[in-house]
C-alpha cells in the first residue's frame, strides 16, 4: 500500500481560512487554530451586525423625520405623521420620508399639511 500525501490539500484548506482572517491583527492572522477561532467570531459578528445596521438606519430616519416635522409645526410629531399617513393610505416608507426631509423640507411640510394637522 502506498502512502497518500495530502499536504497540498490541507495547505489549500488552510490558505482559504487564512484569506478570511487576513484583516486580523497579530497571531490571529498567522496561527491556524487562532485563525479558525477568529473567522468563526468574525462571521458571527457580521451576521449579528447586519440586523443591527437595519435598526440603526431606521432610528436615523425616524430622528430626521421627527426633527423636520417639529421645526415646521410645534404640536405635530412623528407618530402623528405616521398615523395620518396610514389613515390616508399613502405608501411612503421611512427611508423615502427621510430623503424628502433632507433634500426638500417644504415638500415634507406640504405632505404633513395635506394629510391632517399641520
Amino acid at each position: 500500500m502506498t502512502k497518500i500525501k495530502r499536504g497540498s490539500i490541507a495547505r489549500r484548506r488552510r490558505t482559504k481560512r487564512r484569506l478570511l482572517a487576513s484583516g486580523a491583527r497579530g497571531a490571529h492572522s498567522r496561527l491556524t487554530r487562532l485563525i479558525a477561532q477568529q473567522t468563526i467570531r468574525a462571521l458571527a459578528s457580521a451576521h449579528r451586525d447586519r440586523d443591527k445596521k437595519k435598526r440603526y438606519f431606521r432610528r436615523l430616519w425616524i430622528t430626521r423625520i421627527n426633527g423636520v416635522i417639529r421645526q415646521n409645526v410645534v404640536s405635530y410629531s412623528y407618530s402623528k405623521l405616521i398615523t395620518n399617513l396610514h389613515k390616508e393610505k399613502l405608501l411612503l416608507n421611512r427611508k423615502m420620508l427621510a430623503q424628502i426631509a433632507i433634500s426638500n423640507r417644504n415638500c415634507l411640510s406640504i405632505i404633513s399639511s395635506t394629510i391632517g394637522i399641520g
